[in-house]
């Protein structure tokens, strides 16, 4: 008989979860009769994002394709690896992103104003991530592969992300510009030149500084191409560039998390958001009267986490044990994690990935920041053993 086993071995702090593989067919049956029914009673558009989703977190949770853990392999092992891998994933979905958006009109791109909210809350968002294990993505596959800690912060994530959408309009009010959009300011073409050339300086850059950096501690630099992060790469591009063709927006995450927490404060009578800045603009509006399923990143979200389920179905999940400490520490970086993310407008994916692949000069804003923000986390990370 095939079950499920969970061992625990305190003297190694690690809990480890084993499942089989056969627990892949329920699932497979599940995944197909959600899909029908979002078919037949939703829409085929959000059937095909679900479809879309479960790509996405299968190749999320099947490569270990993370955003926060490439930058930490860069900063404390001098490995650039995971940024190559970022890198090849910007670069191929920018190829396919920006001549749609130069020729399809009706596709928007990922835009965020450059701002005071922007500044403080990338730099907080890459500062928690690394505390917390994770960014909006990170966190959606590891719970999807039940991981406990990630698991115990995704609500936290969706509640303070919920938080940041209320106090959104005050933080804009500190000073904001307009968005900038590089494939309308200049035309996708040169949009796209401009995007790859910035890609390649930051590429160098890597480069020099991991090679300086092993050398100095006499030993040969990490290769730069590992083959899991690049399949990973191709492979998120063009899921990504489906999500935009068919969504008519490019890939989000955290707009999902903060609408979910939404719909339960509106829910509840226990706060009204028909006066809150953000929450009154008409189209969050709407989506707080419609079903979760109707909105693109919500379902796209569901599908991460059945194909992150998905995965770990057939391939062990360890995780280390945490301490009452490190659980509160981590819990409330899940928190602050969210918040921050509403301020940055988006995480790695949303910001970064989307802003970056559709010209968006905040998501340039954002990633310098982040960066900053993850060298100090990683410090607080080992200060408490996580």
């Amino acid at each position: 008989m095939n079950t499920a086993t969970t061992t625990a071995t305190a003297s190694q702090g690690t809990a480890t979860t084993s499942t089989n593989g056969s627990n892949r067919l329920p699932l497979a049956l599940l995944f197909l009769v959600f899909f029908g029914w979002l078919l037949w009673s939703v829409s085929v558009r959000q059937a095909a994002l679900f479809a879309i989703g479960l790509g996405l977190g299968a190749v999320l949770a099947g490569k270990r394709f993370g955003f926060t853990t490439g930058w930490r392999m860069l900063v404390e092992n001098k490995d650039a690896s995971g940024v190559f891998g970022q890198l090849l994933l910007l670069a191929l979905a920018a190829a396919m992103a920006m001549p749609l958006l130069g020729h399809f009109p009706e596709l928007t791109a990922a835009l965020g104003p450059p701002s005071i909210s922007l500044l403080v809350g990338a730099f907080v968002f890459g500062l928690c991530m690394q505390i917390a294990d994770g960014c909006g993505s990170g966190t959606l596959y590891k719970a999807g592969m039940g991981i406990p800690m990630n698991t115990a912060i995704l609500p936290m994530f969706a509640i303070g992300s919920f938080l940041g959408s209320l106090s959104l309009g005050w933080w804009l009010d500190l000073g904001a510009l307009q968005p900038v959009g590089l494939v309308t300011a200049w035309g996708w073409q040169y949009a796209l030149v401009g995007t790859l050339a910035a890609l390649a300086v930051v590429a160098v850059g890597v480069t020099l500084y991991t090679r300086s950096a092993n050398a100095k501690l006499n030993r040969p630099a990490k290769p730069l191409f590992v083959r899991k992060w690049l399949v990973g790469a191709v492979l998120l591009a063009i899921l990504a560039t489906l999500n935009l063709i068919i969504a008519g927006q490019p890939w989000g995450v955290v707009y999902g998390f903060g609408l979910w927490a939404a719909k339960v404060a509106n829910a509840t009578g226990a706060i009204d958001l028909s006066q809150n800045w953000f929450w009154s603009q008409p189209g969050n509006a709407a989506r707080l009267s419609e079903t979760v399923l109707l909105d693109v990143t919500s379902i796209t979200n569901i599908g991460i986490l059945g194909g992150a389920l998905w995965v770990a179905a057939a391939k062990p999940v360890s995780a280390k044990a945490l301490t009452g400490k490190q659980w509160v520490v981590a819990l409330v970086a899940g928190l602050i994690l969210g918040y921050s993310s509403r301020l940055a407008f988006g995480c790695n994916v949303g910001a970064m990935f989307s802003g970056i692949s559709t010209g968006s000069i905040h998501g340039w804003i954002w990633v310098p920041l982040a960066f900053a923000g993850t060298i100090f986390g990683l410090r607080i990370r080992r200060h408490f053993g996580m």
